[in-house]
Parts: structure tokens; sequence; C-alpha cells
């Protein structure tokens, strides 16, 4: 317990409520909690299911087998992927957990993981509970976010045994192609390491460009798994519900450990991800519609004030660069107090965010021209 790292996201939360506390309006950039409603026809299959006695009994260890099979369909359809639903799906309460149990159920305490630098912060306690060794690999913006393979100590290299990439990325919004997913395959297997694919943000991409999975990479399933989650696509943040899907190795340790750990998900919870799959898919174009109308809004806002972004291209974040004079967590602070304006401080994610802050698109559109006005009377720009 005593290794277990900080809960970055509850300490940004305790700081905004002491500021709303006060009696401040609050507009509250910092988080990552989608605001818009799971859609209505999720909504009602799921009132539907919980109403069935059937669905009030235990769930199945390993997942229905039909939202296994629903998955398998979604990503044929949708990236072009064939997977067992049986050897090469795993259901999972929220792709969190997936993240947090695969280091200790696959790697022995000592042996050691490489994790990105930023990076979403939960990753770090998959490592603290497996007590492994953390390696991190840095993201440059001069990389567009993407990890440098040649850049990576050798010796580092040569011990890894586990590497996380998250793309869309969290907290940058930078996304990766094809060509760079060639070269993970390629790395991983010439290092024997395994890779996981963090893809939370997968169905969120703007200016006509659709997230890559690295499933769809030739050779990806040798050597990695992806994770996905309900809560973006779908707005189910809540309802806890999420999958891992790839390489059948990786894909059995997961659920050897969920057999000891859960009993699986709520039945009715899988009936309504049975529907969000097998759906026309036109409420998550609505939805990435909306966040590129708020990126949009927000990046013309704050140049408008002389703040320039780093060119989102998927996630809903904008990453954004502090002024002169200030760390990530003094600037977040400043603004807070100030302009009563709560963003996430990028030293959050890792020392390769200090200098940035995070902004979630997840208000209103007026809401980012009246926070960036409030900031511009800061004087800072």
């Amino acid at each position: 317990m005593q290794r277990l790292p900080k809960q970055f996201f509850a300490n940004l939360v305790r700081k905004v409520n002491a500021k709303v506390a006060t009696g401040a309006d609050v507009i509250n950039l910092g988080q990552g909690n989608p605001d818009q409603p799971t859609p209505d026809f999720i909504v009602k299959a799921m009132q539907e299911a919980t109403a069935k006695p059937a669905n009030h009994k235990y769930s199945q260890f390993r997942g229905d087998p039909e939202l296994k099979k629903a998955t398998a369909a979604f990503y044929k359809r949708e990236y072009g992927v064939e997977l067992d639903p049986e050897k090469e799906i795993a259901i999972l309460g929220g792709s969190k957990i997936g993240l947090v149990e695969l280091p200790f159920a696959i790697l022995n305490p000592g042996d050691t993981m490489i994790l990105p630098d930023p990076g979403y912060p939960d990753y770090l306690s998959g490592v603290a509970l497996a007590d492994v060794r953390l390696e991190l690999m840095r993201l440059k913006e001069e990389n567009q976010f993407l990890p440098d393979y040649d850049d990576l100590d050798a010796a580092v290299v040569q011990r890894a045994k586990l590497m996380y990439l998250n793309y869309p990325n969290n907290p940058t919004g930078a996304t990766a192609t094809p060509e760079f997913f060639k070269k993970t395959v390629d790395f991983a297997k010439q290092n024997q390491i395994g890779v996981v694919q963090d893809f939370a943000y997968g169905a969120i991409g703007f200016d006509g460009k659709r997230p890559v999975s690295f499933l769809q990479t030739p050779g990806a399933k040798d050597v990695g798994i992806e994770t996905y989650t309900f809560s973006k696509s779908y707005n189910m943040a809540g309802w806890r519900i999420g999958f891992a899907a790839g390489n059948a190795d990786m894909i059995e340790a997961i659920n050897l450990i969920q057999d000891h750990l859960f009993v699986s998900v709520f039945p009715a919870i899988q009936k309504a991800a049975i529907t969000a799959l097998n759906s026309d898919q036109q409420s998550v174009r609505d939805l990435v519609a909306l966040y590129e109308k708020r990126r949009n809004q927000f990046f013309s806002a704050a140049r408008a004030i002389g703040w320039e972004p780093y060119p989102s291209g998927g996630s809903f974040y904008a990453w954004m660069p502090v002024p002169k004079g200030y760390t990530s967590e003094s600037f977040a602070d400043l603004l807070l107090e100030k302009a009563a304006v709560a963003v996430a401080p990028g030293n959050g994610f890792g020392a390769g965010g200090e200098g940035f802050v995070r902004v979630g698109l997840l208000i209103d559109e007026p809401r980012f021209t009246e926070a960036c006005q409030r900031i511009k009377k800061l004087g800072l720009f």
C-alpha cells in the first residue's frame, strides 16, 4: 500500500471543490469525465435487461459470450481485424482494470516495464501493485508525442518485458500512424517486449482522420493487446465496462486473474454494451462532431489571447503550453485562484508533462470563450 502513487485526479478534484466552496463560478477545464448523457437506446437496453430475472444472477466468469461475439464483430466491421471471441477477447469492468491488473498477471516482481512520459497516471498503480521496475520513455513535441525507440537505453530495452502506449493520447491529444505502429511491432518482436495499446479514445479523431487501431498492424496480435472502453465512445463512464483484445496468451492471463478477483460485470450492463457495439454508431459520430466543434471553439478563443495550443488530432483534450516564469503546477494554481479556471497541470502526467497544462473539452462552447477572457485579464500572454 505504501508503494501506491498519490491519486493525482483525486487531489485535483479537492482543489477545485475547495474553490467552488468559496462561492466562485469555477469553469472546470481540468476534468476528463464525459459531460454528455449515455444515448437513450443504450439506456433503454439496460432498463429492459435489468428487469429480466435471468440477469439478476451471477455473471459468467469470463463475460457474456454474446458480448465477446459482438466485440469481435465490432472490430471486424470497424477495423477489419479478425478476433477469436473466446481466446482473444477479455471483458473488463472498465479498461482501467485491465491496465492495472495486467502487470501483476504477467510479470514477476522486479521485472521491467516501460511507460510513456507524459502518460495516464493510473498506469503507475499497476507498477506499484506488481512490484515491478519502471522505466519511462519521453514523448516529445518535436516527435509529435510519439516515442522514438532508437532513443531508449539499450540496457533498458534488454530488460523490458512490457510496454504501454496510448493513442489517441491522454494528455496530449496526439495520434498514432500506421507507420508508427509497424515500427512498434518490429521493435517488440526484435526485443521480445509485450505491447499494451490503450485505445480509450479510439473513436475520437478529428479533421476527417479516424484513429488507427494497433491491431490493424500486421503481426500486432503476436506481440500485444489493445484495451477499449465504452466510457468515451458511448458516454458510459460510470457504467464500468470495457474489453481487451489481441494476443491470446495475454488475454488468458487477464481472464485467469479475473477468475480470482471478480465474477465479471453485471449481466444487464453487458447486454447494454452489446446494443452499443451492434448499433449503427451514429451516436458516436455525433459525439465526435461535438468534440471537434468544441476543440475548434477553444483553439480559436485561446489563439485570440495569444495562447497557442498543440494541434490535437484526437481524444477530448487540448495540450497547452505554460507561459514563461511558471511551472505547470504554479500556472494551474494561478488560474484556479485568480481566474476561477481549473486545468490539469501537465506534471501530474509525469515529468515529461512539465511546461504544459491539459484542458478538457467537456463543457459548453461559450464557456471556453469566457475562460480565455478571464485568463487574458491576468496579462500572461
